[in-house]
């Protein structure tokens, strides 16, 4: 089986406009995040693609491979496809620009799901944590997911889900990462899928998949880490980096 990861880096993120190319202890955001996810040593081939002349530069000018996207695109998983349409490979793992802290346990997890899927019934799988704190349980930014006894998502979304309406009711609830692992078709079907409305409405693009059919298996990781979508998130990412 051959496994490569795809880093999607755009320059322009609307909530922190250059956040990739912002110093996180002497190097760059997205530098950090392609050296953490090369140094897990789990993958065939480790690409960053992007629509940025100054990220594609970036990595290209410290010895890493890169992509230009040749269109726009409106998410990553679009840049994935794009990318990868052409290659020879199994299953592709997306880890988002703005992870620094990638860790080698939880990609491994991910990839487990498809050494462990002789029957191919899975089309994705992700990662979520476990969340407990009211702040982030209702932030529309903390994005989370819901599950089945067999740990298949059933929807994601930015609004508190399950709602707790019977406080007496125990329920855990779950912070979805960013970071996917796709078989080579689910992401090319993805790709050829026009957007729909929960998608449109969410602006979460994993959504689409479970509007067209596709099973997204959730794995539980411990590792918090931090995602950098604000400055604050980038301070934090500092102090935790020391």
């Amino acid at each position: 089986m051959k496994i490569i990861s795809m880093i999607p880096a755009r320059y322009n993120a609307s909530r922190f406009p250059g956040k990739l190319m912002q110093d996180l202890a002497g190097k760059t955001v997205i530098l950090r995040t392609y050296e953490a996810t090369i140094a897990t040593h789990l993958f065939d081939d480790v690409f960053v693609v992007t629509d940025s002349p100054i990220i594609f530069d970036e990595i290209i000018n410290n010895g890493g491979k890169a992509i230009m996207s040749k269109k726009e695109h409106e998410c990553g998983s679009d840049r994935i496809a794009e990318a990868v349409e052409d290659l020879d490979i199994d299953v592709v793992i997306n880890v988002q620009g703005d992870e620094p802290f990638t860790d080698k346990e939880s990609l491994t997890k991910l990839i487990e799901v498809f050494k462990n899927d002789t029957k191919k019934e899975v089309d994705l799988a992700s990662l979520m944590v476990h969340i407990n704190e009211e702040t982030e349980i209702n932030n529309p930014n903390s994005v989370k997911v819901v599950i089945d006894h067999n740990n298949f998502a059933l929807y994601f979304s930015r609004s508190v889900i399950p709602y707790p309406r019977d406080k007496s009711v125990a329920v855990k609830y779950f912070k979805h990462k960013g970071v996917y692992a796709f078989r080579k078709q689910a992401i090319l079907d993805f790709y050829r899928w026009p957007m729909l409305s929960l998608e449109a409405s969410e602006k979460l693009e994993q959504l689409r998949y479970l509007e067209y059919g596709k099973r997204i298996k959730m794995v539980e990781t411990n590792v918090q880490g931090v995602e950098i979508d604000t400055p604050e998130d980038l301070e934090r990412a500092k102090k935790l980096w020391k």
